[in-house]
């Protein structure tokens, strides 16, 4: 009998087989993250929390304010401006 671990793998596989080709290399990189151990531990690290000062939850209530007119950048804009797309 196969293992539930096996057969999850086997599951995945499958599941990769059927992505288009401009996927699959998004989800290489986050298997390298997952399995990479500074970023698991990174990911497991505890982390701070830091009071919100009014000057900084004024920021973010401009930002969503402008982000609710429209005024925001879009995504594919902002990753051809970091050439993470061409």
């Amino acid at each position: 009998m196969e293992s539930e671990a096996n057969q999850e793998r086997r599951q995945a596989h499958a599941l990769l087989d059927l992505l288009p080709a401009e996927k699959v290399n998004a989800v290489r990189n986050l298997l390298e993250v997952m399995v990479e151990p500074l970023a698991r531990s990174l990911t497991d690290a505890a982390t701070e929390q830091e009071d919100i000062t009014p000057e900084t939850a004024e920021t973010i209530e401009s930002s969503r304010r402008s982000l609710a007119r429209g005024e925001g950048i879009p995504h594919e804009e902002i990753r051809r401006e970091v050439e993470l797309i061409k």
